[in-house]
């Protein structure tokens, strides 16, 4: 049985229909996109539960063997090798949390993934994998990971799933290009992706918060 993380919870309403699961970056932890819930300024008819959960800490490649919280190892800058087995761990706790929100009450159609970065990445990763539909999946700042291995193992429910990426023009971290692959490659399967970039760097902007809001009053 999966142990899963430890996560910040923030409901904004009573009895809530509709949960958002959302993963920090590299070296953050759930308290990172904590603010982001009273920035969204979503009305208050919609009743969700935002849950932040933490990641694990392990030595991670990039930053000298140095243990921090990450949702899998990073080798290099700018793509090359990943780490498979990493990505797939950090799928089974989003999975996990996922299942956590069913048996609390809300459907698979009412869960939104989402994530920064590297917390983009494995929302992606696991979204497309996921046996049931969700509401839609939200990668900020971020790319698509194991790319070559989406089209063997996406499930079916998930083909109509919305997907919002949002990022950069000037992200230091995750070139913008990266991203932009990231993106062709899902429509290229069929996915709807909505796009958004800004002119800034490894970040999220008031601009976006407002895109952000707006994507999740549709998908929910």
């Amino acid at each position: 049985m999966t142990t899963l993380p430890e996560t910040i919870e923030v409901e904004t309403g009573t009895k809530p229909d509709a949960a958002v699961i959302w993963l920090h970056g590299l070296g953050a932890d759930g308290h990172d996109f904590e603010p982001v819930v009273p920035a969204l300024r979503l009305p208050r008819r919609l009743a969700m539960r935002f849950v932040f959960p933490h990641a694990p800490e392990q030595p991670v490649t990039i930053n000298m063997g140095m243990r921090m919280r990450a949702w899998y190892d990073i080798f290099q800058l700018g793509g090359g090798r990943e780490d498979d087995a990493g990505v797939r761990a950090s799928e089974k706790l989003l999975a996990g949390l996922i299942e956590r929100e069913k048996a609390r009450g809300i459907a698979a159609r009412r869960i939104v993934l989402a994530g920064f970065s590297q917390g983009g990445a494995v929302a992606l990763q696991t979204g497309l994998r996921y046996p049931e539909r969700l509401a839609g999946i939200m990668a900020l700042s971020s790319y698509l990971p194991l790319a070559g291995t989406v089209e063997a193992e996406r499930h079916a429910a998930g083909l109509d799933a919305p997907i919002f990426m949002a990022h950069g023009t000037q992200d230091e971290m995750i070139p913008l290009e990266r991203a932009q692959r990231s993106r062709g490659m899902l429509e290229s399967l069929g996915y709807e992706v909505e796009w958004r970039d800004y002119p800034m760097g490894h970040a999220v902007c008031p601009e976006e918060l407002v895109h952000i809001a707006d994507w999740i009053l549709r998908v929910l």
